[in-house]
């Protein structure tokens, strides 16, 4: 056999290797993450937030749904789920299931642009360009329903709204846009300084695009939540990710980052995929807990 052939053979087997590792287990090898974020005025007792976000739930998903169900017993202050929540037109059950012990607590949530088109094959060269106009087949899921369910449920739908929240022994001022990935957000619907009487001032929405970071910063806000990166999904081993897919730079595709001098954001890596691309690598779905302390 040539060292050609052999050279051949190892590469074909490593990455046969890498792809099971990435479909079968990691992409289920789900992890809590935990950090502490900065945003509080001296003196004030911590907050803990659990971050939720792309959990791309389907009706057969029964591990993820039951270790989503799982995380209530971290008993947050506050949960948001910052969207893609949906993968299939027949997942309400099924992402209701998964949320009910965490609906017991006070949450808020925004629609990601998974929740509202179901998923599809589609070339992965896409990733790396700019989002454009949709295409023509798409079909619609039935996130108005799912919405609905959840606001009848006690979460705040945050879709271009300001609200306030007790969280925990004080307040949480949250604001939300629609998806920003589809074109949806209209931050002007929001803007306007951040409640100054809050324990913590919060955006929520579903893309870390930077104009609307700034948008959020220049309010007042302490901290933004986002997801849709997945962190990238598929990661050099212990460097960047290939593509973000959207504004923000590959080094802040996830976990928490200083926007400015004041203002926090928290990108999640989700827990779930599209299920027609259904690997991960190097980049672990995540759920986190964010525990708000004073500022020092």
């Amino acid at each position: 056999m040539s060292t050609t052939t052999r050279v051949l053979g190892a590469t074909a087997a490593a990455g046969a290797g890498a792809l099971f590792y990435g479909s079968v287990v990691e992409r289920n090898a789900f992890v809590l993450r935990r950090r502490e974020v900065p945003v509080l005025a001296p003196g004030s007792s911590p907050l803990r937030v659990l971050h939720l976000s792309d959990l791309h739930i389907t009706a057969r998903q029964r591990r993820k749904q039951d270790w989503v169900r799982r995380l209530a017993e971290e008993r947050p202050d506050l949960v948001v789920n910052t969207g893609d929540t949906l993968s299939g037109a027949d997942a309400i059950p099924a992402v209701m299931h998964a949320l009910e012990p965490l609906l017991a607590f006070p949450g808020a949530f925004v629609p990601g642009n998974n929740d509202y088109w179901a998923p599809k094959p589609k070339n992965p060269a896409r990733y790396f360009t700019a989002p454009g106009d949709l295409p023509p087949d798409l079909q619609p899921l039935p996130w108005p329903v799912l919405a609905r369910a959840m606001s009848g449920a006690g979460w705040a739908d945050l879709t271009h709204v300001r609200t306030v929240l007790g969280a925990g022994a004080g307040k949480a001022a949250l604001a939300g846009t629609d998806d920003p990935h589809l074109r949806r957000a209209r931050y002007k619907r929001i803007a306007g300084p951040a409640e100054p009487d809050a324990n913590v001032r919060i955006g929520v929405i579903h893309s870390p695009e930077p104009e609307l970071l700034s948008a959020f910063a220049a309010d007042g806000y302490d901290l933004v939540l986002a997801g849709h990166t997945h962190g990238g999904q598929v990661r050099i081993p212990f460097g960047p990710p290939l593509v973000t897919n959207c504004g923000i730079d590959r080094a802040r595709a996830r976990w928490l980052h200083r926007w400015d001098e004041r203002m926090y954001f928290h990108v999640s890596a989700g827990l779930g995929t599209n299920p027609y691309s259904p690997i991960r690598f190097c980049c672990r779905p995540e759920a986190t807990l964010l525990t708000l302390v004073p500022r020092t």
